[in-house]
């Protein structure tokens, strides 16, 4: 029998009687998952794959007020392009979620309103709150992408070689760029993936001055201080300084704000002193995306951005070109490549042939930050 949960109280549950026994999720409730831009369907991800979900199975999400997701992917990964939706359990989530990966909020777009109280599921307005029913569209439909990109890390020290590869740490020396100038790595305050010690004695060694926080913001930093965890007294002392730039990014790379932001902290970072340290929660993501701005910028060749870039998947997950040519290849080209091209602002170039140097120098300015602050940011970190 399932265990019984307040979120499981909160959905009506069945499978329906037919031949077929197709799994539904009825008027389960909501929460807006604010920090990548979403909406948490409030059921846990083991109990709703019991339900006979399954990953890689076309699925319909349809909420309350009337907007539906249709014939979406649903994953344990963001196996989608930028832009496009799907139903995730990643690792590590409370809730099975609904997003646009690297895209737009998607509890804005469908304008859902927020649950309050914990027994509105009993309340005779109901119908004055938005919940959602997930349904299958189609069994396995996704199954082979599923297969194709499915991979998983782990947060056990023991399983690394070295404190720098499981904090995935690491200097930045491509292109024109000085030794010991920029660091990127994991979080040094978040410890939810258990890093976050062995990112702040790194940096310590490193004597990285200047943080660049890409995915919290004060009232977030102030949270994990007061965490029984914490343990990252050198990251402390810079944020008691002032010498953190939280810039709290989402995840949408394609949109005005997130690059507004990114704008803004390379010029803070140009008015402060280094060494930098770049870096969001595993150092994957918003630092790839953030850290190959940087690295066009100061004149590293494409290959030495994706080789830089890779890094990441091979401390994660022991991905290589030798090890792993195809999932090597698709995270290249579905990531990496897909960064790039927004960066040169055109989405058929191609980013091996591109002068990616004056691209990213046209994307800073586009979204204001100024040629002088630019200039500056450069004498401080490159050759």
């Amino acid at each position: 029998m399932m265990r019984k949960t307040a979120a499981l109280a909160a959905c009506v549950l069945f499978i329906s009687a037919c031949g077929k026994k197709d799994p539904v999720l009825e008027n389960c409730a909501l929460e807006h998952e604010k920090e990548f831009g979403g909406v948490y369907i409030k059921m846990g991800i083991d109990d709703f794959n019991q339900l006979g979900f399954k990953y890689g199975d076309s699925v319909n999400v349809i909420f309350s007020n009337g907007y539906k997701l249709e014939d979406i992917p649903y994953y344990n990964g963001y196996y989608v392009d930028a832009g496009e939706a799907l139903l995730i359990a990643y690792p590590g989530y409370d809730w099975i979620k609904a997003a646009v990966n690297y895209g737009e909020d998607l509890w804005e777009r469908a304008s859902l309103k927020r649950l309050t109280g914990t027994e509105l599921w009993k309340s005779a307005e109901l119908e004055e709150h938005d919940t959602a029913t997930v349904t299958l569209n189609e069994r396995g439909k996704y199954l082979e992408i599923q297969e194709a990109r499915d991979i998983h890390y782990s947060d056990d020290r023991k399983k690394y070689d070295s404190d720098v590869i499981f904090a995935n740490f690491r200097n930045m020396t491509v292109g024109n760029l000085k030794e010991n100038a920029v660091y990127r790595s994991a979080s040094p305050c978040d410890n939810q993936h258990k890093r976050a010690p062995y990112v702040d004695a790194l940096m310590k060694e490193a004597g990285v001055q200047c943080i660049l926080n890409l995915s919290d913001n004060d009232a977030k930093i102030e949270g994990y201080l007061q965490k029984e965890d914490f343990s990252s007294p050198y990251f402390k002392s810079l944020y008691d300084s002032h010498k953190v730039i939280p810039l709290a990014l989402n995840m949408n790379y394609l949109s005005d704000d997130f690059a507004k932001k990114i704008a803004d902290g390379f010029t803070k970072m140009s008015e402060t002193e280094g060494p930098y340290l770049i870096h969001c929660t595993e150092g994957k993501d918003r630092t790839g995306f953030v850290c190959m701005l940087l690295e066009a910028l100061c004149g590293a060749s494409y290959e030495e951005i994706v080789d830089d870039y890779m890094i990441t998947y091979d401390n994660y997950y022991r991905i290589t070109l030798e090890k792993d040519p195809d999932k090597y290849r698709v995270i290249k080209e579905k990531n990496l490549d897909a960064m790039l091209r927004t960066v040169i602002h055109d989405p058929d170039a191609e980013p091996e042939t591109a002068d990616l140097a004056a691209a990213a120098r046209a994307y800073l300015m586009h979204y204001g930050m100024s040629a002088e602050s630019i200039d500056a940011m450069l004498a401080k970190i490159t050759k």
